[in-house]
Parts: C-alpha cells; sequence; structure tokens
C-alpha cells in the first residue's frame, strides 16, 4: 500500500484512566487531522506503568482495562478507520488463578484487530505481570503487522518471527526507563538511551521491516522514561523521531514498495540457514 501516513508518539500516560481516555482522544483526532493512518502509542497509554523495577508494588498494580470494556469502546469510536496502537494492563485467568498481562492491542473504529502479551520481563517485572507466550502478526488496513512491548525488542527472535510470520510494519508501544542502576546526568548519555535507539535500528534493518517505537516520558516513582519515539524505515535508517520530550515522529512510508525495494538484493528471511543455527530457529 503506497503512502501510509504512520505516526510514533511519545507522551506521558499515568494510573488516571479517565484523563488517559481523554488525552487519547485529543492525540487521535490531533493525528486523523494530519492523515495519520497508523498511530502507535506508549505501553501503559491507559492506566500508566510501574513506578519501581526493582522492588514493585505488588499491591498497587496499574488498573485493569478490558478489552471489551468502555475505555476502548471509547477509542474505537475515536479512532475510526485509523489504526491505533497501544498499551494497556489487562487482567486474565489462568491456573495460578487471575493475573495481569502487559499488553499491546491494536484496533481500529471497527473493532479488536490484535493482541500481543508482554512475552520477556525485564528486572523484576515478573512479580507484577505474568508473561504473555507467543509472537503472532495480523492483518490490518495499512498491511501485515506485529506487535512487540518494549523489552521484547532486545530479544531478535521476537522481530523475527513476527517477519518470518508475514508482518512488515512491527510496532512497538514502550515504558523504556534510563538506566536504573547507573543513571546518567542528561538523557542522551544514558546507556538505556543508547540502547533503546539501538534496538529500534536493528531489528528494522535486520528484519527489513518498517518498525514503529512509541515511548512514554516524564516520570513516574524512580523511573525516568526517555521518549525518543521514531520511524524506521527497512534499512535501519530514522525517518522521523521525537527527542526526549512529548511530541509525534510522523513519516509517509510506502510500506510494501520499501520493503520489497530493502529485499531486493540481499534478503535477509529468505537468505536464513536455520540449520547452521544450533537449537536457535
Amino acid at each position: 500500500m503506497a503512502g501510509v501516513r504512520i505516526g510514533a508518539v511519545a507522551a506521558h500516560f499515568g494510573r488516571d484512566l479517565a484523563r488517559a481516555v481523554a488525552k487519547v482522544e485529543r492525540v487521535v483526532a490531533d493525528a486523523r487531522s494530519r492523515g495519520v493512518q497508523l498511530l502507535v502509542l506508549p505501553q501503559g497509554t491507559l492506566g500508566g506503568y510501574l513506578g519501581d523495577l526493582r522492588n514493585p508494588d505488588t499491591a498497587d498494580p496499574p488498573p485493569v482495562v478490558g478489552l471489551d470494556g468502555p475505555e476502548l469502546d471509547r477509542l474505537r469510536a475515536a479512532t475510526g478507520p485509523m489504526v491505533l496502537c497501544l498499551g494497556l494492563t489487562e487482567a486474565a485467568l489462568s491456573s495460578a488463578g487471575t493475573v495481569v498481562h502487559n499488553t499491546a492491542v491494536c484496533l481500529t473504529g471497527d473493532g479488536l484487530l490484535g493482541r500481543h502479551r508482554k512475552v520477556h520481563r525485564a528486572v523484576r517485572e515478573s512479580v507484577v505481570y505474568a508473561a504473555g507466550d507467543r509472537f503472532a502478526a495480523f492483518d490490518t488496513p495499512v498491511g501485515r503487522l506485529g506487535l512487540l512491548v518494549d523489552y521484547d525488542k532486545t530479544f531478535p527472535e521476537s522481530a523475527r518471527s513476527l517477519a518470518l510470520d508475514g508482518a512488515e510494519v512491527l510496532a512497538c508501544p514502550s515504558a523504556w526507563p534510563a538506566s536504573v542502576t547507573d543513571r546518567a546526568a542528561r538523557l542522551p548519555a544514558d546507556r538505556q538511551s543508547r540502547l533503546f535507539d539501538l534496538y529500534d535500528g536493528a531489528r528494522a534493518a535486520e528484519n527489513q521491516v518498517v518498525w514503529v517505537s512509541a515511548n512514554q516520558t516524564g516520570t513516574t516513582g524512580g523511573l525516568r522514561f526517555l521518549g525518543q519515539a521514531k520511524v524506521v524505515g527497512p534499512g535501519g535508517d530514522v525517518l522521523a523521531r521525537t527527542g526526549g520530550k512529548g511530541g509525534l515522529a510522523l513519516a509517509d512510508v510506502d510500506v510494501a514498495g520499501e520493503v520489497a525495494r530493502a529485499r531486493r538484493t540481499l534478503h535477509h528471511l529468505a537468505e536464513r540457514v536455520p540449520a547452521a543455527y544450533g537449537g536457535a530457529r
């Protein structure tokens, strides 16, 4: 599909669900007025994120959002034909009882298109969030798309499995903070700031896909978030980005055309040699 206008958001979202929904409605209205067809918002857009990764408060997790609840109903009405991806906390039943997942969803005005439960949990997220167990791509009006949630992108297998499932666009909502163990005085010099950008470019280039990275800004508890939302082309080139503060990165991308062009001579997925990788797939 030629000329998809893609937006990646850097913004702060906290625990107040009503306030978050109203803020998303404003962001969506602005994006639609600018012709955006795919908009990606951060992890924890609805209900916020943890305030401490080393000692998270298990008695005070982010509020749960139902996938068939009033919050997403309002956002579907606001979204219309646009494709919207964002993060929330989802409750689910398991053999251990009710657990919560750090979840990303993709929706349009017609309904829910896809869901991804974060698989890889950083530091001590596991005391609050249960792990997801799969990566699966799905079809959308802007092409076949795959979802990851922040720390998932640290692992090359995550994005690779989605690309092998046919995704040409990968959307990664994040609540990615500065280092919690070796904080730099300035965010651009922080180790996690460098890694956040490195993974965005590498995952796009490895898989020759369009990568859309959204992130929280500001602070929650003791965490200071990086921003740095961006749209990355299938050659690893940053097409648009925000800084450390709130903003919208916008890029017009011929998704199918750019992916095909990137793979014309060197086709990374087709040139894999799985038999040589041992236990890796």
